[in-house]
């Protein structure tokens, strides 16, 4: 008896520990359920939109390398056929830094004056370096002419001889662009 007594006294014990009962328990579970069910929801959501973007990055990277190649290779082309017009001879191309990976690399200019052996860019005259700027802005536009194109002072480096060629190659480009040059050279005017 004192045996059961006891073990009363702990329950009236761990009840009263409870605390009142809470009658709107089941309807805060019922809001706790139905928040939870939404949460879910959105994170779904979310996940799917996520897993839609990275699809979609995917695809645009793919399309981006293959019309970044297919750029590059048509601006080499161009530059390798525009840059010895300018120069009287030599030999001009784009080399990538990182072919493996395309929207990553950078593009290196390399360029060999006729006569010259070239070691780095920076060795080139101001004229010289206009004339390969010249020639890599003009094979650009020959692969993806724009309406009008705005040259400032781009002949100011530029010796007599230059300024013919660059004169008869913006006169060229010029059916199938307006150019606007700014200039303070007569042969260029």
């Amino acid at each position: 008896e004192s045996e059961v007594a006891s073990r009363v006294q702990d329950i009236r014990a761990g009840i009263a520990r409870l605390g009142e009962v809470n009658t709107g328990a089941i309807e805060e579970l019922s809001e706790l359920e139905d928040r939870a069910a939404f949460l879910r929801n959105q994170r779904d959501d979310l996940e799917r939109s996520i897993a839609d973007l990275e699809r979609t990055i995917q695809r645009l990277n793919r399309v981006s390398r293959t019309k970044f190649a297919e750029t590059f290779a048509a601006v080499n082309e161009q530059f390798q056929e525009i840059l010895p017009r300018l120069f009287r001879g030599g030999e001009a191309r784009l080399v990538l830094t990182d072919e493996s990976n395309l929207l990553e690399s950078g593009v290196e200019i390399v360029v060999r004056p006729p006569g010259k052996r070239l070691d780095s860019i920076t060795l080139l005259s101001g004229g010289e370096k206009a004339l390969v700027a010249v020639s890599l802005i003009f094979s650009l536009f020959m692969i993806n002419p724009t309406p009008f194109c705005f040259l400032d002072e781009v002949d100011a480096p530029l010796d007599d001889a230059n300024i013919g060629r660059f004169s008869g190659l913006v006169r060229e480009m010029s059916e199938r662009s307006q150019f606007i040059v700014i200039t303070h050279n007569k042969r260029t005017m």
